[in-house]
């Protein structure tokens, strides 16, 4: 019997020009192994093996350019690779899911802070206090993270 509503396939957005690259390659396996689409967006050209499951879409340089693009292109349900505070804000508004390379599912509850504390570091840097030197390096466990919350969402939207 069919399904008289049938969902469409979710898809995978990834904000490509910070996105380190053992995060791509995670998400390059992932693709032709579940046949989920995967579509990097980008000011710049970049790389990517061949597949029919994964796509770039470069975009002109600009503030948020990527940023807009994605989220006038993914659809609710939708998963977005992203460190980008405001980008995984949008992205939850309109009903989609956001993973930062690190492996930590973000959610609304928690954006609010995020972006107060976002907007408190910029006003921070631009008063001319030096603030800490960016995040770590990306770990093994981040990795693990990563992976693991990748294969959730795969698993229950494939």
């Amino acid at each position: 019997m069919n399904d008289p509503d049938p969902q469409p396939p979710k898809s995978i957005w990834v904000d490509a020009d910070a996105c380190p690259v053992v995060i791509k390659e995670i998400l390059f396996r992932a693709a032709d192994r579940t046949r989920v689409s995967v579509t990097l967006v980008t000011n710049q050209a970049i790389r990517v093996p061949p597949s029919r499951y994964i796509k770039t879409l470069q975009v002109p340089s600009g503030f948020d350019v990527a940023d807009n693009e994605i989220v006038r292109r993914m659809a609710a349900g939708d998963l977005v690779i992203t460190a980008d505070i405001p980008l995984a804000a949008e992205v939850i508004e309109k009903g989609g899911l956001a993973l930062s390379p690190r492996g930590e599912m973000l959610t609304a509850e928690e954006m609010g802070a995020r972006l107060n504390m976002r907007d408190m570091m910029d006003t921070m840097r631009s008063s001319g206090v030096e603030v800490g030197g960016g995040p770590p390096p990306l770990s093994q466990s981040d990795r693990m993270a990563f992976a693991n919350q990748l294969d959730a969402w795969l698993a229950n939207s494939t």
